[in-house]
C-alpha cells in the first residue's frame, strides 16, 4: 500500500487549484463570453451563441477602427521581432571578445529593464518633441512631427525587447564551444562561413526564442507605447480606451483574437524549435557543409 498523504498535501493542492482558477478563470470567461448571441451582454448567463461579435471587431463601425489597430500592432510586432533578432545576435557575437567600454555598454543596454516603463515612454516622447521643435526652428516646410509608429514607437518597444534578447545570447555563448569555430577556421572557412555553417545552426533554436520574445513583448506592450507612439494607437492602447466605453461583447471577441495570435506565435515558435532540435539530434550540426 502506498504511503498515506498528509493533510497538508490536500490543503496545498486546493490552494494551487484556487490559484490556477484565479489566474486563468477570467481569461476563459472572456473567451466564452465572446461567443455571446447578438443580444448578449458582458456578463453571464449566455444569451445564445454566435460569431457576430467577431465580425464586428473588424467592421470599423465602432468608436475606433479596431481592424486598423490590429494591423498596426501586428506590423510593429513583426518589425520589432526581426530587429530584436538581428541586434541581439550581432551584440552577442560582439561581446564574445573584450573591448573598451564593454561593461558600461552592457549596463546601459539592460538599464531599461529596471527603468519604469512609463518613464522610458515619457523620455522618448520628450526627445522627439525636442526634435520637432528643432526642425521647426529651421523652417522645414511640411514637417509635422517625427513621432510615429516606426520611429518613436519602434524605439520604445526595442528598449523593452533588446535587453531580453541580449541576455539570452549571453547565456547561449557562455556555454558555446569555441573549438568548433577554431576547427572551421583551420579548414579554411571565412568568418562569414564560420558563422553561417557552424555558429548559426547551433544557436538557431535560441534565435527563434528571441524572435518569440520580441514579438510577444511588443504585441501587448502598453506603458512604453502610451507617450511615444504618436498620432496612432496600437491595439493595447485602443483596448485600454475601450474598457471604459464599450458595453457589448465585441471587446471580449477582441481579447479572444489577440490571445489567439499570441498562442499562434508561441506554438509556431515551439514547433520550429522542436523541429530544429530533432534535426540536430538526427543529423548533427551543419558545421562544414557548404564550405567546399
Amino acid at each position: 500500500m502506498g504511503e498515506k498523504r498528509p493533510r497538508s498535501f490536500y490543503f496545498l493542492a486546493l490552494f494551487f487549484i484556487a490559484y490556477v482558477l484565479f489566474l486563468y478563470g477570467p481569461m476563459f470567461a472572456i473567451y466564452i463570453l465572446s461567443f455571446q448571441g447578438p443580444d448578449g451582454g458582458l456578463t453571464f448567463p449566455m444569451n445564445g451563441t454566435s460569431l457576430v461579435w467577431f465580425s464586428r471587431v473588424f467592421s470599423g463601425g465602432g468608436i475606433v477602427d479596431i481592424g486598423a489597430a490590429f494591423k498596426r500592432s501586428l506590423e510593429l510586432g513583426l518589425v520589432v521581432m526581426v530587429l530584436t533578432v538581428l541586434f541581439s545576435v550581432s551584440a552577442g557575437m560582439a561581446f564574445r571578445k573584450p573591448f573598451r567600454g564593454a561593461t558600461v555598454l552592457f549596463y546601459v543596454a539592460i538599464a531599461s529593464l529596471i527603468m519604469p516603463s512609463i518613464i522610458t515612454s515619457l523620455g522618448i516622447g520628450l526627445e522627439f518633441r525636442l526634435l520637432d521643435d528643432f526642425v521647426n526652428s529651421l523652417g522645414v516646410e511640411g514637417w509635422t512631427t517625427g513621432m510615429g509608429l516606426f520611429s518613436s514607437g519602434l524605439g520604445a518597444h526595442l528598449t523593452w525587447t533588446l535587453p531580453f534578447g541580449l541576455l539570452i545570447m549571453f547565456a547561449i555563448f557562455n556555454r558555446f564551444d569555441g573549438r568548433l569555430e577554431e576547427a572551421a577556421r583551420d579548414l579554411g572557412a571565412t568568418p562569414w562561413q564560420t558563422f553561417r555553417y557552424v555558429v548559426l545552426p547551433i544557436i538557431l533554436p535560441s534565435v527563434v526564442g528571441i524572435g518569440l520574445f520580441g514579438f510577444t513583448l511588443s504585441w501587448d506592450e502598453l506603458a512604453r507605447s502610451s507617450q511615444a507612439i504618436g498620432s496612432v494607437n496600437t491595439l493595447p492602447l485602443e483596448l485600454q480606451g475601450l474598457t471604459t466605453t464599450v458595453t457589448k461583447p465585441d471587446i471580449y471577441a477582441l481579447g479572444t483574437l489577440t490571445s489567439a495570435v499570441s498562442f499562434l506565435v508561441i506554438f509556431t515558435a515551439l514547433i520550429v524549435i522542436l523541429v530544429l532540435q530533432a534535426r540536430q539530434r538526427r543529423h548533427g550540426s551543419d558545421a562544414g557543409k557548404g564550405m567546399v
